[in-house]
């Protein structure tokens, strides 16, 4: 019980929870595309049992997520998407990546597209919120996990359009999270097996201990990094835009 009460496992927690917040709009765009056709009595219906079972996917998703980052070299794999995940999260691309969501008059129906396009959409929510909980202890990994998505839910559903408009007016929560996702990404390429732990791959040189300086200066690192590649992909999209 006392793990929950550790600094750790709240910093962890309200990283999941922004993450969510943060690449969680596709998702309340779908909820929202899903349900349109839907009689108003079965909307609400439609939008929490899609969302249950979105979330309860996406639950286990991670918890395979989780389990596989054991293996040497998935961390580092996993911290390359997050930065990407970060840099177009700060140069989203234009494209509109919705036109594609069918609306139905049935709740069954309704139900399925929500959460058939959660699975397909939710790569970047797994691989971010799976290296979040990596700063929580082994034993309380998924408990975080599911508190963190749990937390976040009503703010996605029912709080998406507050969220986005928030975003429109202060951009600055948009580049802090992509920075985030670098933080999470650096943080988590330092302590891959591959290069932490001596019994694996011992031909490999290792960085072990990983002292606090070493994991924190990776996180630094990672955030400015996407912070520099997501400005100049930004500036990049920009000049094509004028020159158009």
């Amino acid at each position: 019980m006392e793990q929950f009460l550790t600094p750790e496992f709240w910093v962890a927690v309200g990283q999941i929870i922004m993450i969510d917040i943060l690449l969680g709009g596709d998702n309340a765009v779908v909820i929202a595309l899903a349900c349109r056709k839907l009689p108003v009595h079965q909307r609400t219906k439609g939008i929490l049992w899609g969302t249950a079972g979105a979330i309860a996917l996406r639950v286990v998703l991670i918890f395979f997520a989780l389990t596989l980052l054991a293996f040497p070299f998935l961390k580092l794999a996993g911290a390359a998407l997050l930065m990407w995940i970060g840099v177009k999260l700060l140069a989203p691309d234009p494209e509109d990546e919705h036109g594609n969501i069918q609306a139905s008059d049935k709740l069954l129906a309704a139900i399925k597209t929500i959460i058939v396009a959660d699975l397909v959409m939710s790569i970047d929510n797994v691989i971010a919120i799976a290296g979040a909980a990596q700063g929580a202890s082994n034993h309380h990994q998924m408990p975080l996990v599911v508190f963190g998505l749990l937390v976040s839910i009503p703010i996605i559903v029912w709080g998406s359009q507050l969220v986005i408009k928030l975003m429109d007016r202060f951009p600055v929560i948009i580049t802090l999270g992509g920075m985030l996702l670098g933080w999470i990404a650096g943080t988590m390429a330092v302590s891959d097996p591959a290069l932490v732990n001596p019994e694996t791959l011992p031909w490999m040189p290792k960085i072990t201990p990983v002292d606090e300086a070493l994991k924190y200066g990776a996180g630094v690192a990672g955030a400015l990094l996407v912070l520099a590649l997501g400005k100049w992909m930004l500036a990049r999209q920009q000049g094509a835009a004028a020159a158009s």
